[in-house]
């Protein structure tokens, strides 16, 4: 059996890949281990990881009720919680909403550290503090803290906490508009965190990149970075990366729709044509499938044996299939088609059909906002 430091060493690499259904069950498992033998060092160690945690999953009521259970244990045990606890109740306050609250928690998170002298735990906690005068739109503040932050990092080699450190000055940068300045220093934490572990703040610092890219009005390379960091999270686990991202992955979505000629969701097998509107392909399996075949190759001319070979899987039989073909796509045409006897995406040529190479498609994401 494991004891609960093996166990939370599981926990954690679970935790910095961002699998964190995978986590949650080691790291509780270690903090009651650590409780039962009274190692509250330990187990407050396990429990800031079990924060994060919920508070990355946006899960706030078990914040509140693990809040609680720190406060029982104090009176309880007259155990006293650490600065780095004080740090992750802070950050948790200000994901939540509260920065005001949240600088509370770290004004009291650097006290402690202060007087027990220790440098990590001082840089946790004026981190935590240049994230909430951010959030409080107190820039100068915000700005200062990462400036002594950067002192102590001088000094200190701690990888994830520059990286962290340089996204946050990035993003109050960009709240103040520099976006140069927050780009150049965003790729210097990317840079950073190539010496760690830290998945997770690597993807968050991609998807960083795409939004500064965005407000910087360069759209098609903010939604490489963006789509990048999207698909590399998991919805269920990063809750509030998703939802900061899907923001502006909408907004890009709704842009190029207004632009594009036909817009494909075939998760949802729907088309958005931008005269007809949307149209409902479910149930229409063989349509779907041909004109997935038209957009993925867009302008190439398919034979009618080709297509009866790839859509309808049969051999080409010209006395069964010629008919079925010429009727399937006349459905196809009054489905997507302004003026059905004006074709302007399905063509027919001497030797089969092809979409019209000139037509403006877009291919879209699933997302909660964005699904059409």
């Amino acid at each position: 059996m494991m004891n609960a430091e093996q166990l939370f060493e599981i926990g954690k690499l679970y935790c910095d890949r961002g699998d964190y259904l995978l986590a949650m069950p080691s790291l509780k498992q270690a903090a009651e281990l650590s409780l039962t033998e009274k190692n509250h060092a330990h187990y407050l160690k396990c429990i800031q990881s079990i924060l994060r945690i919920h508070a990355e999953r946006e899960e706030f009521e078990e914040i509140t009720k693990i809040k609680e259970s720190l406060h029982d244990l104090v009176i309880r045990e007259g155990t006293e919680l650490t600065s780095k606890t004080y740090y992750v109740l802070g950050l948790c306050s200000s994901m939540k909403g509260q920065p005001e609250n949240a600088v509370e928690y770290l004004k009291k998170a650097l006290t402690m550290a202060l007087e027990k002298d220790n440098k990590e735990d001082m840089c946790y906690a004026i981190l935590g503090l240049a994230i909430c005068f951010k959030q409080l739109k107190k820039y100068d503040e915000a700005l200062k803290e990462i400036y002594n932050l950067n002192i102590f990092l001088q000094v200190l080699d701690i990888p994830e906490l520059k990286a962290s450190s340089s996204n946050t000055n990035a993003l109050i940068l960009l709240d103040l508009k520099k976006y140069e300045q927050a780009l150049d220093i965003l790729w210097i934490a990317y840079e950073e965190l190539k010496n760690t572990k830290q998945l997770t703040l690597a993807i968050g610092v991609l998807g960083n990149i795409g939004i500064v890219l965005f407000e910087m009005g360069q759209k098609d390379a903010s939604k490489v970075y963006l789509n990048l960091a999207y698909k590399s999270l998991d919805p269920a686990n990063n809750k509030r990366a998703i939802n900061q991202i899907s923001k502006y992955l909408v907004q890009l979505d709704n842009e190029s729709r207004g632009t594009a000629d036909l817009v494909f969701d075939f998760e949802n097998h729907s088309v958005l044509e931008k005269n007809v509107g949307k149209i409902d392909f479910k149930n229409q399996f063989i349509l779907l499938d041909l004109l997935k075949l038209f957009i993925g190759n867009q302008g190439h001319i398919f034979s009618k044996e080709y297509l009866v070979e790839h859509v309808w899987k049969q051999n080409y039989d010209p006395e069964v299939h010629d008919n079925k073909i010429y009727v399937t796509i006349k459905r196809l045409r009054k489905l997507i088609e302004p003026d059905y006897d004006k074709p302007k995406y399905i063509f027919r040529a001497k030797n089969g059909y092809y979409l019209n190479k000139s037509t403006k498609i877009q291919m879209i994401e699933n997302r909660a906002e964005g699904a059409l």
